[in-house]
């Protein structure tokens, strides 16, 4: 302090003895320069340099909980702080709280801080835990903490408006950015990232045109944000206008590249890079297989200098999805090291293509590894389940994890239990999940609606509406097919209608299928030709003019099935379905002239029609049937079953059982129409069993059938007056 006092009277000694202002001011200079480099020295002496970003000191409380918290988890490093002598250290309650919100556990972070004693409650403390709340989305107790605050710097007010930019509410994050006292770079940015968050492209290029200094972040946020929203072009401008680039504006304009499938521009892009980390190279990979460019992933996968997990995942998941499962499996054997994400990529990549055996053996290798499956790992063995023992033991895993409360497992366990045939369990599978959302409830409903709980389906689709939730386009096919197996034409006209005019849901090929079904069964052909008419042609398959002429057939609608036979035909020449059916309406009208120039034209046209075929599994057997099928080894008992017990008891049944037809007659069973059973001379009675999941080819009695299917309809109206009441 003396020798900057002798330099700062120096000019007026000078100017007293009369030197001169040319002679005075370099020797000033040097003077300063000299006394500030002994001033650096003796700082640097005491404290050691410190590079790049902020550095605590090791022997600090604070480095020492953070250390030990990374090393063995908060609970060692609260024991710690407990013991700690001083409890007063403002700078390590700080640190512990940030700690427990690192580790998610806002209620021990919340009570941490408000025991801090008086002198450790300050703006470092407070902004850690305003902090905390932002990020755990409590925006409201966030904006509580931050009214309260005796003291807020620009970290504090950045800290509020990032929480309500994060939470959507854009309109006050603006206001509260508009009464900030004092605002930084990372103030604007902030903003500016909320406006792009929340699909508002254009506020957010406003408030960066209006930034009165911008830094790399600032260039970087706003390109990004034009990346997102699709505009390449725009971001491509800003970005070559960008005075400095890091690697995320870099990896951003690359990712944007090859999301608009700019495969070439992308790669020119990328060789251009100043700098490729591990990411850039990723990027490429993840982009180039994206693109159906698998080879040329591989490539770049290949030159990557330094390949971390990520990298692996995505050149793995680029050949599951490609269908190369074997490809995947070799690079997955080379893997160094393997984490959960790979494990479920690889074993989803085998249930996608419907490997189920391969999918299953990578899961018992995962379980005796030392990686642990979760709920997706669970949901991709679960949807190549085919038996309701396969998937108990998965429900029976994945309540031995703590999984058993997960929305999406309990989801994928009420469809397979649906479609493995086990309704009850379906049920008990939805009872049990704590948190329902819409997924959960069009699971549930069609599981009714599938199972012939048609009623039960109808209400669980009003409790759901009650609730709340959304219905989706599944769950109108759902709701529409359960209107079907009652024939409520009525309630499925004002469903039907309310997927447009109520929902703004376009409807699907399956709604208006669903719909001309219930109008054809109940009778009301014309109004269902009027249906089919109003379709775009695009949506016009095969699949719902065979179910319109099968409604002509049964109604003896001639002059609508010629019509609709004839828009058949044309959609599928090839197909033997629409011949087949139109010829069929023709013979039940006795029009024998008509069914004559069906089958010419059929000739004609080289069409053969291939006979239907039944596969069902006995004792962990496949036993496939064809149309009067001669090559089965048990065919002699099966065809003596079916004819002399089951056929006169499915007559016995109908409604139609007046009508004399020979044993040999072709029956197809439509199950859920209460007109009973219809006859179509081209479908054998084994294939008539095609729907049922009962193992009916056992040669069992009569008796023991009749009890099964009083056992069955005793079940449905257990389970249907279960959810009933339940609701």
């Amino acid at each position: 302090m003396g020798r900057l006092s002798c330099i700062k009277r120096l000019p007026r000694f000078a100017l007293r003895r009369g030197v001169s202002d040319a002679f005075l001011r370099p020797l000033l200079r040097t003077a300063f320069l000299l006394l500030r480099r002994r001033r650096l020295s003796t700082a640097e002496s005491t404290h050691p340099p410190r590079r790049g970003r902020f550095r605590r000191d090791p022997d600090s409380d604070e480095s020492k909980l953070v250390s030990l918290a990374r090393q063995r988890g908060a609970a060692a490093a609260r024991a710690v702080f407990d013991g700690m002598p001083r409890r007063d250290d403002a700078v390590a309650y700080a640190a512990m709280v940030g700690i427990h919100l690192r580790d998610r556990d806002l209620p021990r972070a919340e009570a941490l801080y408000r025991a801090a004693p008086p002198d450790c409650r300050g703006i470092h403390l407070d902004t850690v835990m305003l902090d905390g709340y932002v990020k755990a989305g409590q925006v409201d107790r966030a904006r509580r903490l931050f009214d309260g605050m005796a003291a807020k710097n620009v970290v504090a007010w950045t800290c509020m408006v990032s929480g309500y930019c994060r939470a959507g509410h854009v309109e006050e994050a603006r206001r509260l950015f508009d009464l900030m006292p004092y605002r930084n770079v990372f103030s604007w940015t902030t903003m500016v990232q909320g406006y792009a968050h929340n699909g508002m492209l254009r506020e957010a290029r406003e408030m960066f045109d209006k930034m009165p200094e911008r830094n790399v972040v600032a260039w970087t946020v706003i390109v990004k944000a034009y990346v997102d929203n699709g505009c390449i072009q725009e971001a491509l401008e800003l970005f070559n206008r960008m005075p400095q680039m890091n690697s995320y504006s870099w990896n951003a304009m690359a990712t944007g590249l090859m999301s608009a499938g700019k495969v070439d521009d992308a790669v020119q892009l990328f060789d251009k890079m100043p700098h490729k980390n591990v990411v850039s190279w990723t990027i490429m990979v993840t982009g180039l297989a994206q693109n159906g460019f698998v080879s040329r992933a591989r490539e770049f996968f290949d030159r990557m200098p330094k390949k971390d997990i990520p990298a692996w995942n995505s050149m793995i998941t680029a050949y599951t999805n490609d269908g190369q499962v074997n490809d995947a499996q070799r690079l997955f054997d080379l893997m160094p090291s393997k984490n959960l994400v790979t494990w479920n990529i690889i074993i989803d990549g085998y249930s996608m293509n419907n490997l189920k055996d391969e999918a299953l053996r990578l899961f018992l290798l995962m379980l005796r590894s030392a990686v642990s499956p979760d709920s997706t790992t669970l949901i991709s063995i679960l949807v190549v389940s085919e038996s309701t023992m396969e998937v108990r033991q998965i429900h029976g895993l994945s309540t031995k994890l703590g999984y058993q409360s997960e929305t999406n497992l309990g989801n994928t366990l009420v469809t397979m239990y649906s479609r493995s045939g086990n309704l009850s369990s379906a049920w008990l599978a939805f009872r049990r999940l704590n948190e329902k959302d819409a997924i959960t409830w069009t699971s549930m409903i069609q599981a009714l609606a599938n199972h012939g709980c048609a009623p039960c389906a109808l209400q669980g689709f009003a409790q759901m509406l009650r609730r709340g939730y959304k219905p989706s386009s599944t769950t109108f096919t759902a709701v529409l097919s359960a209107c079907n197996h009652v024939g409520l034409v009525e309630k499925g006209r004002k469903i039907f209608k309310s997927i447009r005019h109520v929902y703004g849901l376009e409807p699907t090929i399956e709604h208006y299928s669903c719909l001309v079904d219930l109008l054809g069964r109940a009778g009301y052909v014309r109004e269902a030709k009027e249906v089919v008419d109003g379709m775009q042609r695009d949506m016009c398959d095969e699949a719902i003019l065979g179910t319109l002429l099968g409604a002509c057939m049964t109604h003896n609608e001639v002059e609508v099935a010629r019509a609709v036979g004839e828009d058949l035909v044309k959609i599928d020449p090839s197909g033997s379905g629409g011949y087949t059916l139109l010829a069929n309406v023709f013979a039940s009208g006795r029009m024998w002239n008509e069914v004559a120039s069906v089958w010419k034209i059929m000739k004609g046209s080289k069409v053969k029609k291939t006979p239907g075929f039944s596969q069902i599994e006995v004792n962990a057997r496949n036993h496939v049937f064809y149309s009067r099928d001669q090559m089965h080894s048990q065919r002699t008992e099966i065809y003596e079953m079916l004819n002399s017990r089951l056929v006169p008891q499915m007559k016995g049944s109908s409604s139609l059982g007046t009508d004399s037809t020979d044993q040999n007659d072709l029956l197809y069973a439509l199950e859920s129409s209460p007109k009973g059973y219809q006859y179509n001379p081209d479908i054998h009675p084994l294939a008539s069993m095609e729907r049922s999941n009962a193992k009916v080819f056992e040669n069992r009695s009569s008796s023991m059938l009749t009890s099964g299917l009083q056992k069955l309809q005793a079940w449905r109206d257990k389970v249907a007056w279960k959810f009933k009441t339940s609701l």
